[in-house]
């Protein structure tokens, strides 16, 4: 069992899976960014990849991406961060999150060779169809990087089943259809699906999409084995960018961030970081 899998199985039921940008505002701050989720308890880290046209991310980490690519950020350069994350301490597995177009050009096979090089522990590419992932699942499989799979309230019951027959590490549950970004409430019809979806599922299942309160993490914990939280994170960092591209400063920022999403992802006072 590899890294993934065994965290994985060791935290279902507690999982928290933060998505940041890699390169937003600065390498050196997503590092300690990283670090920082690991502090607060991190399951796992979604590194994500920035891309002129994210097709699945919200107006927020669309930002994100956008400052990410003005400072040069590429896949092969975020690979190299992750290699960085592990050297200042990072224990946690990492995810890369990349749209398929920005693989297909470092390609799948360099991909496997940086993803082993860097630590790298698992991949996820939300514009690839499952039916379209074959060849992307056969050779993550023979290289033991975990290809996580979504899955939404739409998918049909045969297709759900295919889907989870396939997937490794855990099932991404999206909350809801449409893209990313901070929501209120969820749609009645997220239960009944996470419902549908544990049954079949072998493999912890987590929520992600519009997760982004300590109420949302309460509605969703007797339904799920975690939650994926994205750009309730990536608003922080927007907030304090000068603080976290000023290396003097980082350190206040990031713990004035730590405190701000104890309380509001899981309703904790503060704590020292």
């Amino acid at each position: 069992m590899n890294r993934f899998n065994q965290y994985m199985r060791e935290n279902q039921g507690s999982l928290f899976i933060p998505f940041i940008t890699a390169g937003d505002p600065s390498e050196n701050a997503t590092v300690d960014i990283a670090l920082m989720m690991q502090k607060m308890g991190a399951s796992a880290l979604e590194l994500g990849i920035p891309f002129s046209d994210p097709a699945a991310d919200g107006p927020v980490i669309q930002k994100a991406s956008l400052r990410a690519l003005k400072q040069g950020m590429t896949l092969k350069k975020a690979m190299f961060l992750a290699k960085k994350m592990r050297e200042k301490g990072l224990k946690i597995p990492i995810i890369i999150f990349t749209y398929y177009n920005v693989l297909l050009q470092l390609g799948e096979e360099r991909f496997m060779e940086l993803a082993h090089e860097c630590d790298v522990d698992g991949l996820l590419v939300p514009d690839l169809p499952f039916e379209e992932s074959g060849d992307l699942r056969s050779l993550c499989t023979k290289e033991n990087i975990p290809l996580i799979q979504l899955v939404a309230p739409t998918t049909s019951d045969k297709r759900l089943k295919q889907i989870v027959d396939q997937a490794q590490g855990f099932i991404y549950c999206v909350s809801s259809l449409g893209v990313t970004g901070v929501r209120q409430t969820f749609h009645p019809d997220v239960y009944p699906f996470l419902k549908r979806v544990r049954e079949l599922s072998p493999i912890p299942i987590a929520v992600g999409f519009g997760v982004s309160s300590s109420k949302h993490v309460e509605a969703l914990q007797d339904h799920c084995d975690g939650v994926i939280v994205g750009s309730a994170i990536v608003r922080e960092i927007e907030k304090h960018i000068d603080e976290l591209k000023d290396d003097q400063k980082r350190k206040e920022a990031l713990g004035d961030m730590y405190h701000t999403l104890q309380k509001q992802l899981f309703n904790k006072d503060k704590a020292v970081i």
